[in-house]
């Protein structure tokens, strides 16, 4: 025992001198690159990276105190390979920045980004840049500026620059009434997608019911939405069990039940008796109680602008068309942006509400279809969805081809020379 004893200290020992080594070599390449980045980009880019040096080596500390606190309970090491594999793993996951630039870091070593946002009084700008800092493998948010410039006049303010380099945003610790009413403008966007009905999705997990006013982004907290809907506007919440019987027949009504302040999503179909959790439901029938749940809300409850990722996923082409009204609907009282790929989306729309991305030379091109360039598609009684097919059928560009096709015999259907 002795001897075991002896060989598991010198093993804690030997990793332990091995870890402070790699953080001696992590340090000196990091003070070789900040010399190396002050001769050759500046100062500016050398403080970034300084800092993001300052991380790594907060988080090397850490991590070391980690270790040891571990290893060393009641003086007795426990130097078990996968409990320290796992320690490294941790922190070898908290990386990544390089994945959210175009091509990768050394493509794209800076992103700049300007927004525009628009009151009643004038119009809030805010600008800002993500530069990729390889020491950490991190991304640092710099160059922010904001500005107002009211309706009417022709000369637009200064940027009033916010002179801070983090990993964060520091508009959030401006004072200044601009800044705070941009920061409110973003807080009122939101982004929804309902993709994820794995096991370990949020959507099967008990909620707070006290966690009700708003659906979150990815549907987690519907039953807890439903719940309150129930007791506070029952009218509303008989109209979305309505709405989800017209596309299920099957459905009959949610069962809610509150348990120590929390409640979990379950149903009961009308054939019998028996309650279906959401781990009994298919991935369409969640997205659609999400979705509907969502579109039925009232005004107050939901965001300013609206972006929906897909929602198509799994909804019959009935359910489609019914989510699409209802889009409609709210977007008389709400900004909605849809991105799809589904024809039977495009065709519940006009001309002038689609935007069509494009792939030009590795940059995404956005942009309107003007009605004369289609308008002969459309006296030819083509839907939307037929003009997109035949497009991508040719490989043809959208803005390049505005002749109808025919639709039978026709070999080179779509394809404009």
């Amino acid at each position: 025992m002795m001897k075991r004893a002896q060989l598991l200290r010198l093993l804690f020992l030997a990793i332990t001198l091995l870890l402070l080594g790699s953080m001696l070599l992590i340090s000196a390449f990091g003070l070789w690159r900040l010399r190396s980045e002050a001769i050759t980009n500046g100062l500016e880019t050398a403080a970034m990276h300084s800092r993001g040096f300052e991380d790594l080596l907060t988080q090397s500390l850490r991590l070391t105190a980690m270790i040891t606190a571990a290893n060393l309970e009641n003086e007795r090491p426990r130097s078990d390979p996968a409990h320290v594999a796992e320690t490294f793993a941790t922190v070898l996951r908290h990386g990544g920045g390089d994945d959210q630039f175009f091509m990768g870091a050394r493509k794209t070593p800076r992103i700049h980004a300007e927004l525009s946002l628009d009151t009643e009084k004038g119009r809030n700008d805010y600008r800002f840049d993500l530069a990729h800092l390889s020491a950490g493998d991190s991304v640092m948010v710099m160059n922010e500026a904001y500005r107002y410039s009211a309706h009417g006049i022709p000369t637009k303010a200064k940027w009033t620059e916010i002179d801070v380099v983090g990993k964060e945003s520091s508009l959030l610790e401006q004072k200044h009434k601009t800044a705070q009413t941009i920061v409110n403008l973003l807080r009122q966007c939101s982004t929804y997608q309902f993709h994820d009905t794995s096991i370990n999705a949020a959507i099967h997990n008990r909620w707070d019911v006290t966690e009700s006013f708003r659906l979150r982004s990815d549907g987690g907290n519907l039953a807890a939405v439903l719940l309150d809907l129930r007791k506070t506007d029952g009218k509303r919440y008989a109209l979305i069990v309505k709405q989800i019987g017209r596309v299920l027949p099957a459905f009959k009504d949610f069962v809610l039940e509150e348990e120590a302040g929390k409640v979990l999503l379950r149903w009961v179909g009308r054939q019998s008796d028996k309650v279906f959790g959401s781990h009994l439901t298919s991935d369409g029938s969640l997205r659609l109680f999400c979705l509907l749940t969502l579109l039925s809300l009232p005004p107050e409850r939901l965001p300013d602008v609206m972006f929906f990722d897909e929602p198509e996923l799994g909804l019959h082409p009935h359910a489609i068309t019914l989510v699409a009204e209802m889009f409609k609907r709210l977007s008389k009282k709400r900004q909605i942006f849809i991105a799809t790929q589904s024809p039977y989306l495009v065709d519940c729309f006009e001309l002038e509400n689609i935007i069509v991305a494009n792939a030009n030379n590795g940059e995404t091109m956005l942009r309107n279809l003007p009605r004369e360039h289609y308008q002969r598609w459309l006296d030819e009684e083509y839907q939307l969805s037929d003009i997109w097919l035949q497009q991508a059928a040719g490989g043809v560009a959208w803005l390049g081809d505005t002749q109808p096709v025919q639709r039978e015999g026709a070999e080179e259907a779509g394809r404009g020379e």
